[in-house]
């Protein structure tokens, strides 16, 4: 549905499963439509990222700054029980350096439950800040021009749409545009580097579709010409 919405908005070249200059991201849509003006040939550039259920749209929704704020807490926590369990409990001390101050100690020995809960919530808001933060990245980094999150109506919460991005929502079987997204300001050479990505995507798609697993001889898998 977004690959025909893209379609009917102009964006000629689409492809599925795009890997993006500039970051480690996928699009799961990544479109580009040729500029009608002669002063600017360098055309636009869009990214769809489709969600169908509420966990998957706000794993990739993190807030970078949020969540570093609410890890520096845990973490000044984290040094204050430590520092305690130190002078409460000197047998977690192991011997495994030639100076007694660069000691380690073994704290999860003793099961303490809020040195545990504190482990627990640091790992889950370091797995959020390094890779719960799609959104945020991808319009960080200027992926492209125009960023879109597709979902069925029942997922959309317009509070949960992240800043900049548009809305394309599933009704009746037709997407219907709720809300818009904002420019972003692109270097022409990386939109064509997208629109190279969007090529080689839709490359490697009917290359598959023609010969599966046989590969030809002079063929690349990349995207690069066949023989």
């Amino acid at each position: 549905m977004a690959l025909a919405w893209a379609q009917a908005q102009g964006y000629s070249a689409c492809a599925l499963e795009v890997s993006l200059p500039r970051c480690r991201y996928r699009a799961d849509v990544a479109a580009y439509r040729p500029s009608k003006s002669s002063s600017s040939p360098i055309g636009t550039t869009a990214v769809f990222e489709c969600k169908q259920c509420l966990v998957d749209l706000r794993r990739d929704n993190g807030c970078t700054a949020t969540t570093r704020a609410r890890l520096e807490k845990i973490h000044a926590r984290r040094e204050v029980l430590e520092r305690n369990l130190r002078v409460h409990y000197p047998a977690l001390r192991i011997h495994d350096s030639l100076f007694a101050e660069f000691d380690s100690h073994n704290f999860e020995a003793i099961e303490h439950h809020g040195y545990t809960q504190v482990l627990r919530q640091t790992r889950a808001l370091q797995n959020r800040l390094f890779d719960c933060t799609k959104f945020e990245t991808l319009a960080r980094y200027r992926c492209a021009n125009l960023f879109y999150i597709v979902l069925p109506q029942k997922l959309f919460r317009d509070a949960e749409i992240p800043i900049g991005w548009g809305a394309l929502v599933e009704s009746d079987g037709a997407l219907e545009l709720v809300r818009k997204p904002t420019w972003h300001d692109v270097d022409p050479q990386h939109n064509l580097r997208v629109l190279e990505r969007i090529a080689r995507a839709a490359t490697r798609v009917l290359f598959y579709q023609a010969f599966g697993k046989n590969k030809p001889i002079g063929a690349s898998v990349g995207g690069a010409e066949l023989d």
